[in-house]
């Protein structure tokens, strides 16, 4: 783990609100090709129980943020993309893939945010949103744009039951229904555009904020100011990441790749299986009709251990299956959580030994998420 003072003479890109985190004394660690917080002082499991009870404020600026654009924009996206973009109108937003045409593996998971047909916007992970671009430009027909805009906005994620009075405190819109957005003016100036967007990464209610790079130090300090009476905390990747597997939400490079395909990952739901064409549409069709080998589960510690990606998950007495591809303490739950690839054979309710440090604990297979999702509630 590096602090501020290791980055800086690094090549690691910095978000608008860098200076803002060494103020706060966050510690920082490499993710995506950033330099992003991974904690502040009050430490992680502060900053999660904030996002459940009160509001978190996240800045996860390395998000990437690709543009396409032109006449017949939405009708490629849907084209290439698996989710089917058809089903939402603009001013909506939709989880989805980039596939790998050949295996139906995950380049990436994202979501798009769809204007109108001309204009939208994808939101893949800081790692590959350079790999998404260049798919996307490689094969896009004549008139339509794909831009990579990943340095020229600010994303911050404002999570937590409190998070539409803090928004409203701001004199940003909240209460627009899950999955949809609003584009406003920043202090009412149309010169400084801020998409609001109901999505998040935690389970929780909650919004994500896209706005210029040059408003992003502003629009914090609001936020931080008028969150004070609300119990507003800022927070870094390291509660993000508790945050999201207690949801049972894949993380890219871990619990997705290109090596797992959306149907293994149980993320058939994201698949428009009935649309015409997508990248990996075949193969994904033939996995889905002979099913998948191995499956995304969850791990429960039945005692006091903790998985840790990477440990060795074997079928009871000793016989190895798979390895955690995420693993965790659950701050909400108390107990040690996290995922893994098992073979379909294994019972779906079955008790596995974990191999952590060199000692077998007893941990079940059970179907995430392990904490109730708040996220969909009006």
């Amino acid at each position: 783990m590096a602090t501020s003072a290791d980055h800086l003479a690094s090549p690691l890109h910095r978000s608008p609100l860098h200076q803002r985190h060494e103020e706060l004394g966050a510690k920082f660690g490499a993710f995506g090709g950033w330099s992003m917080p991974l904690d502040y002082p009050t430490g992680v499991v502060k900053e999660h129980t904030s996002v459940r009870e009160a509001v978190g404020v996240f800045d996860v600026s390395h998000l990437g943020k690709v543009l396409v654009s032109g006449p017949g924009a939405a009708a490629y996206v849907n084209a290439t993309l698996t989710n089917d973009l058809d089903r939402i109108g603009a001013g909506q937003a939709q989880y989805t893939l980039c596939c790998d045409e050949a295996t139906g593996g995950v380049v990436d998971d994202l979501i798009a945010y769809r204007r109108d047909d001309e204009n939208v916007l994808l939101v893949p992970n800081a790692a590959n949103a350079a790999e998404v671009a260049r798919r996307l430009s490689a094969s896009a027909p004549d008139g339509v744009r794909v831009t990579d805009q990943h340095t020229d906005y600010a994303v911050l994620a404002v999570q937590g039951p409190a998070s539409d009075e803090l928004l409203r405190a701001v004199g940003l819109p909240a209460g627009h229904p899950y999955m949809s957005f609003v584009e406003t003016g920043w202090r009412e100036d149309p010169e400084s555009p801020v998409v609001v967007c109901r999505t998040g990464y935690t389970g929780e209610r909650g919004y994500e904020l896209v706005v210029g790079s040059e408003r992003a130090v502003e629009v914090w300090d609001a936020l931080m100011a008028a969150g004070a009476e609300l119990g507003a905390t800022p927070c870094g990747l390291g509660a993000r990441d508790t945050l999201r597997t207690e949801m049972g939400y894949p993380l890219h490079g871990q619990d997705i790749g290109p090596d797992v395909t959306p149907v293994e990952a149980r993320l058939g739901w994201a698949v428009g299986w009935r649309k015409e064409s997508f990248w990996g549409r075949a193969a994904l069709l033939a996995q889905k009709e002979q099913g998948p080998r191995r499956l995304l589960r969850g791990l429960l510690a039945t005692g006091r251990a903790i998985p840790r990606p990477g440990m060795t998950v074997s079928l009871l007495p000793d016989v190895p299956l798979c390895q955690v591809t995420s693993g965790t303490f659950s701050p909400t739950l108390r107990q040690g959580i996290g995922l893994a690839l098992v073979p379909v054979a294994v019972a779906e309710d079955a008790e596995v030994g974990v191999d952590v440090r060199g000692r077998r604990e007893i941990f079940r297979l059970v179907r995430p998420p392990f904490v109730h999702p708040t996220v969909r509630e009006d």
